[in-house]
């Protein structure tokens, strides 16, 4: 279970990372687009902001799923009832899980992170800006 909860999270994490660079280089490919700066951070926004969305709530629902598969009872009224089918190998684990399960909302964490990632979609574009001119000034010099 820990391992499918984790292959997902990294999934979303590579798509969050890679979403900005796979958009540049696919709106390099659409003939007629005017404003490019402000077309790629409208999209980029969008797509970006739905998969930090996506992301939270996989953190907040992963770790739901770990405590049920740990025994956890979410329905209990005090502690030894919410831990009495937890078994004893796995009580740390799910007393760490239980503290990350009851912090801040998960859509809380979809706003920090994305306050925080935001500034990687200002970069993104420049950067690949200049990689493209240097990939067609290369171009251009062998062509000669």
């Amino acid at each position: 279970m820990k391992f499918l909860t984790t292959t997902i999270s990294i999934i979303l994490f590579l798509g969050l990372i890679s979403s900005p660079i796979i958009l540049f280089l696919r709106m390099q490919k659409w003939k007629g687009l005017k404003y490019g700066f402000l077309s790629y951070m409208i999209i980029a926004l969008i797509i970006t902001a739905g998969i930090t969305w996506i992301f939270a709530w996989w953190a907040h629902y992963s770790d739901q799923l770990l405590l049920s598969h740990y025994g956890y009872d979410f329905d209990a009224m005090n502690d030894t009832e919410r831990f009495s089918k937890v078994a004893d190998e796995n009580m740390d684990r799910v007393k760490r899980l239980e503290m990350g399960y009851f912090g801040i909302g998960w859509p809380l964490k979809a706003i920090m992170t994305f306050m925080i990632y935001s500034p990687y979609l200002l970069l993104a574009y420049p950067i690949g800006q200049l990689i493209r001119r240097k990939i067609i000034k290369k171009q251009h010099l062998t062509t000669e």
